[in-house]
């Protein structure tokens, strides 16, 4: 299974027979190294067929398109190769191509040549030929074999005398309960078929990391790319929250306290001449002040809530549930509490999504779970609404994302128009 924090799993762990057969990501790879195989068989004919032709033909300039189309189907066929070994074995292999330049089909074919991606690439599809023609004896042989073991009783119902042939040993299956044992010895097979994928997988992918992906220096230099810009929105997301809350303060409490001072003063000067008007100002003050306390009240639950820090996020998000107008079921998986700013961020995306849901959804209803994938903390929010939401600039999920960009973490939206809508926060935490 594919991590959805985009690192990769933990391919060489050894798993139980009971895990393995559970496990999607061996089942899927089994399906993989069949078709890798056939594309094997189609890099030999393209590069059999193909390489030669463009060269016996550069000398009238027609072998440079040729090459150019070799070229072309090199970098879509090795993108091809990552995305598929990614859907198999749920490792991203990212695209170590440099930029193209602006300009000339000249200068793109030069940058392209030059860039050791390129050529690493090649090396790749030359490498794959061979092992395609590996797998795909070895899928058949294994699978098949597996196969005939397992189904022995059904062969010896529909044909008596089916024989599973071994060498020279040739047993007879006349009945259903004669091919039980087979039955049996396949399903041993099958586990061990299962090994062999997985172990053969975790070298699939070592050898497809090292040519098709990204060398150290590329790898260094996107992180620090990636967390240039994650710091640099994490500044943005405390100087946007720096003025929310001193605007809240200058357009809320505080011009709710200036009034209760004045109300205050007034009756102090009438208490005297009038005071049941002095009353009356006093009753108006101390509903400015129970106001001002609750504005304030909000304020702080905004900035950090009192019930997080006290219970914890499963209390929290209830809290948020029970606030919501939309009926919203509650989910958390977390065998212990995470880092502070990974609550404070799993609670303000809960908050703003449920909020979303309440005024523009049109949801009948609403769930959110907060799980441990991991070193993750994945939380997602669903809901049955019209959809349409979207991470617009200056919105407020996009405000969730810097957010969770402070803490490297990501935030995602999927809600096409009908519906559903999912938003998915995935955040690292260091248990």
């Amino acid at each position: 299974m594919a991590d959805p924090a985009g690192r990769q799993p933990n391919l060489v762990a050894v798993p139980k027979p009971l895990d393995l057969l559970r496990d999607a990501t061996v089942w899927k790879a089994a399906l993989y190294f069949p078709l890798t195989s056939v594309l094997g068989l189609g890099w030999f004919v393209i590069l059999a067929a193909g390489v030669p032709l463009a060269a016996a033909t550069t000398i009238i300039w027609v072998g440079l398109l040729v090459w150019a189309l070799l070229l072309v189907l090199l970098r879509g066929g090795s993108i091809l190769d990552r995305r598929l070994i990614g859907a198999a074995f749920g490792t991203r292999i990212p695209d170590p191509y440099r930029q193209l330049p602006q300009g000339s089909l000249t200068a793109k074919g030069k940058t392209i040549l030059g860039d050791p991606a390129t050529w690493k690439d090649l090396a790749f599809q030359i490498i794959r030929i061979p092992l395609a023609f590996g797998y795909f004896v070895g899928s058949m042989v294994l699978w098949a074999l597996t196969a005939a073991l397992i189904l022995a009783p059904v062969g010896g119902q529909i044909n008596e005398g089916f024989v599973p042939e071994f060498g020279n040993y040739e047993p007879r299956i006349d009945s259903w309960y004669d091919g039980l044992p087979y039955t049996l010895l396949g399903i041993v097979l099958l586990i061990v078929v299962l090994y062999v994928v997985k172990a053969v997988g975790v070298a699939h992918v070592a050898l497809a990391k090292l040519l098709l992906g990204p060398s150290e220096k590329q790898a260094l230099v996107a992180r620090t790319t990636q967390l240039q810009a994650s710091r640099a929105r994490g500044v943005d997301a405390a100087e946007a929250e720096r003025r929310r809350i001193e605007r809240d303060l200058h357009d809320g409490a505080q011009q709710r306290l200036l009034g209760v001072a004045m109300d205050i003063g007034r009756a102090r000067a009438k208490i005297d001449s009038d005071p049941e008007q002095a009353r009356e100002l006093i009753a108006q003050a101390h509903d400015g002040a129970r106001a001002a306390i609750a504005e304030l009240r909000d304020l702080a639950r905004g900035i950090y809530p009192a019930i997080l820090t006290d219970r914890g996020l499963e209390a929290a998000l209830s809290a948020l549930a029970g606030r919501c107008p939309v009926p919203v079921r509650i989910s958390v998986d977390l065998p212990e509490r995470p880092p502070a700013a990974v609550e404070s961020i799993a609670y303000f995306t809960v908050a703003e999504a449920l909020t979303n849901v309440a005024k523009h959804a049109g949801a009948a209803q609403a769930a959110v779970e907060a799980r441990r994938e991991g070193d993750v903390v994945v939380v997602e929010i669903r809901d049955d609404g019209r959809g349409g939401a979207a991470l617009a600039p200056g919105g407020g999920l996009a405000g969730l994302a810097d957010r969770a960009a402070t803490i490297d973490g990501t935030l995602a939206v999927d809600s096409p128009a009908g519906g559903p809508t999912v938003v998915r926060a995935i955040l690292p935490c260091s248990w």
